[in-house]
């Protein structure tokens, strides 16, 4: 049998932009000398500011900005695909993106821009952010398996995996910065728990450490179970990821099969 490294990196992203992709090449390398083929880095990790302000709008990028070509750089140096979050260039000029990309050598691969913005727990990103449109689910592939990107607040809309397995996806990847507070340790681990067991997938999910974010960076496997965390610091952790577990698991509990609904946009 054939695996693929995955390797969940905890880091957290601030104001400065540069410092933000150092860190990164720090966390690359320590994750390829680890073995891994594929590295999650979390949501916002060009930029980020707590709490939001109008240097959103100043400090976003586009897609082909300097931040993904410093990703696809570090790709090609450590022979590695990054997937990481990214401030994207809002159409009004005042909101931003809050998008993932996937990068290999060759360039970006997949972006997916957050669809679920974070309105709630008293918060209001779509004060800053503009939401992604539904569309087909992005996707890329890698040592025979079929890797999806979802981010954060997503993780609470069971719809969106489901979307994301109806369209041969192995792998969800979860960018997050899932902000702390009453309980949010427990729905973050049930959450991530719940999506890969109704799915029979794999979900990966980096997230900023405390203060702000929660920690806990994981990769679940199809039946549950948790092969890869990280605690509350910043560093990697890499998982070995085999198709074939995804179909074993699949025999044994053929649920996607036996459904008798599907998912349509709202």
């Amino acid at each position: 049998m054939t695996a693929t490294a995955v390797a969940i990196a905890q880091f957290a992203p601030t104001a400065r932009a540069e410092a933000n992709l150092q860190h990164i090449e720090e966390l690359v390398s320590r994750a390829a000398a680890r073995g891994a083929d594929l590295v999650l880095f979390p949501e916002y990790s060009s930029y980020f500011v707590d709490p939001f302000d109008e240097s959103l709008a100043r400090n976003a990028q586009d897609i082909d900005g300097p931040f993904v070509s410093g990703l696809v750089e570090l790709a090609s140096t450590h022979d590695v695909h990054l997937v990481a979050g990214l401030l994207e260039r809002g159409l009004d000029g005042r909101r931003v993106r809050n998008t993932v990309v996937a990068v290999d050598a060759t360039g970006v691969l997949a972006s997916y821009r957050k669809l679920h913005l974070y309105d709630a727990f008293g918060q209001r990103e779509s004060d800053w952010v503009e939401p992604g449109e539904p569309g087909a689910p992005q996707t890329f592939e890698l040592g025979g398996l079929v890797f999806g990107l979802m981010t954060c607040y997503d993780l609470r809309f069971p719809e969106v995996a489901r979307l994301l397995a109806d369209a041969g996806v192995d792998v969800a990847l979860v960018a997050a910065e899932w902000v702390r507070g009453p309980l949010k340790e427990h729905h973050w681990r049930t959450l991530l728990h719940a999506r890969a067991i109704e799915n029979t997938m794999y979900v990966a999910a980096a997230d900023h450490p405390p203060p702000l974010g929660i920690g806990n960076s994981m990769v679940v496997d199809p039946a549950g179970v948790e092969i890869a965390a990280i605690g509350t610091a910043t560093d990697v952790a890499v998982a070995w990821l085999e198709k074939e577990a995804v179909d074993r698991v699949r025999r044994v509990n053929p649920a996607l099969a036996l459904r008798r609904f599907h998912v349509a946009p709202n």
